[in-house]
């Protein structure tokens, strides 16, 4: 009777990490066995985790897995002979548990920190004898050949035939006292140790981390000390009534168990005809659509060939037409026999039909033109609109409607923030959003899917200056709604680079208001502006109050975005040298107005003088709701160079080719280009005149908008 039990639990005795049989199992914390060699293992895959993410040496079934700290010391010292428990640095290793995937820190000490199930491990053992019954256990101490055992002895962990035992444990030794039990290959020890403190057996347990501890676990310094614990037999006696109540408890329904096994073969039989059913209709569905395609192939073939043929004939006979132009055949060859008529009645008579063939022949030749078209072009059949309908094709919706993606708030920066509603959004448990790059030639590329609770997501690691395609659908159990319409979005052009305001360097704060997070400043047009337009009557002019970002680019390429106020009077932006900025912000206020210096960046002047490549700055104005391209050999006239001012601008910077390029964030489009010097360190750099503000882009975080799916 034992051994039929032991075989109907094998499905409690297998590993969820390596789906056989538990091998030394030990006890995470979260209260589920693994075998040893399987946490190892795990802990190894480190090693492609850090050094080849991508290998195809790497287990692709392997669970997620991370460290805390660096650990592939603690691996190396884990297989290397002669390796102490007490040698290894306190780190920490966080894995996810294989039988329920919620992360298990292992603690300072590692796998060594981990009880031995010895419980299961006996089980596991009478389970294999179960399996193996005819199986003899050999004798470990026998010369070749081994006899078989007779006993096994659980304090020298080796198993012995009568001869053998009988010369290890002489009567009147110490051995002769061992502990020696049936034959068997499961070895554990009489006494459980704490693997905090290995010369100290456990005698109580731990109620809040569920385990037992050692009295030195307990006293100030423990891991332990602030616990509750009760003693081991007081643990023993309350745990062990408690699992034979359950116990009994289930035994006495296994009449409703019966019952419930029943009704769930009923209902899994009932599956099997109805997943059976659902795959003839699907059948019956698509071959619908194939007699559909059959139908139109066939009528567009014959289509196709009945043009093809009314077009050979046309050439075929333009063609023998011509054959007859021949000498000595077709009309030529009959004109030159009707010349050899002699008779003058009879020549006249025919002569004049035949000579107006002739001359229309003869037009003919002049300017020839075939009789028929060879391009099929309008026999070309688009299948676009089907193809892509055909992609979308899914299960039915059964009342789930489709959701839809928001376009306004959704955008892409540094990462792409994806933004959808649903007109019933009880109705849905969950949300699967696709996302694919589509090439320059227009080549779709497989899609990727992200399973979210929520109706947003940030899409992170995009590549640079590349369009990708956005879908969501709606799930509700196993049924999904059909995709929603497809949104583009094109990513900048390069990494996004982050910078603030500088506070410091430049910063005007009479003219200019700074918000504490330094991503927005105003330009507030009070008094002291009025006081220095007085100087417009003796020919000077007013300055710009400039304000620069906190980080310079001495290399690659790079990109940032930002918004003006629709009610800003004149904003400048663009970039700037480091040695250009100096000699801006050095120079007296107002003292010499800046018109007579092409490159000051101080007047829209100066751009509509200044071609020249090697210039060390390179500003565009923006204003009055408008976004105004410096003059140059390209935008000459003004009404090319007057735009609507974007919602949002952004400015790419390749550093090495020396290039900068404006463009307008709502379509990705560059508004304008040119050369600049970047022989030095190169700012972002603003201006501002008047009333206004800009606002620099927020980069795109995930953290921030999970907590508000959360909240």
């Amino acid at each position: 009777q034992f051994k039929v039990t032991i075989k109907n639990i094998e499905r409690e005795l297998i590993c969820p990490a390596c789906k056989e049989l538990f091998t030394h199992p030990l006890i995470l914390p979260c209260q589920h066995n693994i075998c040893h060699k399987c946490v190892k293992e795990l802990l190894l895959t480190l090693d492609d985790s850090f050094n080849d993410v991508g290998s195809d040496n790497s287990n692709q079934s392997s669970p997620r897995l991370w460290v805390t700290s660096p650990s592939l010391d603690k691996i190396d010292r884990i297989n290397r002979p002669g390796w102490k428990r007490n040698s290894l640095p306190p780190k920490t290793t966080t894995f996810p548990c294989p039988g329920c995937e919620h992360d298990v820190d292992l603690g300072e000490r590692g796998i060594n920190g981990l009880f031995r199930n010895f419980t299961l491990e006996t089980i596991v053992e009478r389970y294999r004898q179960a399996a193996r019954a005819a199986t003899a256990i050999m004798c470990d101490l026998c010369k070749p050949p081994p006899q078989e055992s007779t006993k096994s002895c659980m304090d020298c962990s080796a198993s012995y035939c009568n001869e053998c035992f009988k010369i290890y444990h002489p009567w009147g030794t110490i051995k002769a006292q061992h502990e020696y039990v049936g034959p068997t290959t499961n070895f554990r020890p009489k006494i459980l140790m704490c693997p905090e403190h290995e010369t100290e057996r456990v005698n109580m347990y731990c109620e809040l981390c569920r385990r037992p501890v050692c009295h030195l676990c307990k006293l100030g310094g423990g891991n332990h000390s602030n616990h509750r614990v009760t003693t081991m037999s007081s643990a023993y006696k309350t745990l062990k009534e408690k699992l034979s109540k359950d116990i009994n408890y289930l035994i006495g329904k296994e009449s409703q168990v019966k019952s419930q096994i029943s009704e769930l073969n009923l209902l899994m039989k009932e599956t099997e005809c109805n997943g059976e059913r659902a795959k003839e209709d699907a059948i019956t569905h698509f071959e619908k659509l194939f007699e559909i395609l059959e139908e139109r192939k066939s009528s567009v073939l014959k289509a196709i060939d009945a043009s093809k043929k009314l077009r050979l004939d046309k050439f075929q006979t333009q063609m023998e037409e011509y054959q007859g132009l021949l000498e000595n055949n077709g009309l030529v060859g009959y004109a030159q026999e009707v010349l050899k008529e002699t008779d003058q009645s009879c020549f006249v008579q025919t002569a004049k039909q035949l000579h107006l063939r002739i001359q229309k022949a003869t037009e003919s030749l002049k300017s020839f033109r075939p009789a028929a078209q060879t391009s099929f072009e309008d026999y070309v059949i688009n299948t676009s609109k089907q193809t892509e309908l055909l992609g979308e094709l899914s299960f039915f919706s059964s009342g789930i409607d489709v959701p839809e993606i928001n376009e306004e708030q959704s955008k892409v920066y540094n990462n792409a923030l994806i933004n959808w509603h649903h007109p019933e959004k009880d109705t849905a448990d969950s949300y699967v959003l696709e996302y694919r790059k589509i090439n320059r030639d227009q080549e779709m590329l497989s899609w990727n899917e992200i399973e979210v609770c929520g109706t947003s997501k940030v899409i992170s690691e995009l590549e640079s200056n590349c369009n990708y395609a956005f879908r969501v659908r709606a799930y509700k159990g196993s049924i999904c709604s059909p995709c929603s319409r497809e949104l583009i979005l094109h990513t900048p052009p390069a990494p996004v680079f982050n910078f603030l305001f500088d506070e410091k360097c430049g910063y005007n704060n009479e003219h200019l208001l700074l918000n504490l997070k330094r991503d927005r400043v105003e330009s507030r047009a009070g008094f002291n502006l009025l006081l220095a337009a007085e100087r417009i009557q003796v020919g000077y002019y007013t300055s710009l109050d400039y304000i620069i970002g906190d980080a310079g680019i001495t290399k690659g390429k790079h990109f940032w975005a930002f918004r003006v106020e629709p009610y800003s009077y004149l904003v400048k932006a663009g970039v700037a040298s480091s040695d250009k900025l100096q000699e801006w912000l050095r120079s007296p206020r107002d003292a010499v107005s800046p018109r007579y210096e092409q490159d000051s960046g101080h007047d829209s002047g100066s751009e509509d003088a200044c071609f020249d490549s090697s210039q060390r700055f390179t500003l565009v104005t923006i204003g009055m709701k408008k976004f105004f391209i410096p003059k140059s050999p390209t935008f000459n006239e003004a009404e090319n160079r007057i735009l609507p001012m974007p919602t949002s601008i952004g400015v790419f910077l390749d550093y090495d080719k020396g290039k900068v390029g404006f463009y307008d964030m709502d379509h990705m489009k560059c508004l304008y280009e040119r050369q600049v010097d970047c022989s030095s360190t190169m700012y972002p750099a603003f201006a501002l005149m008047g009333s206004g503000g800009i606002q620099l882009e927020e980069p795109i975080a995930a953290k921030y908008l999970e907590y508000e799916e959360d909240m």
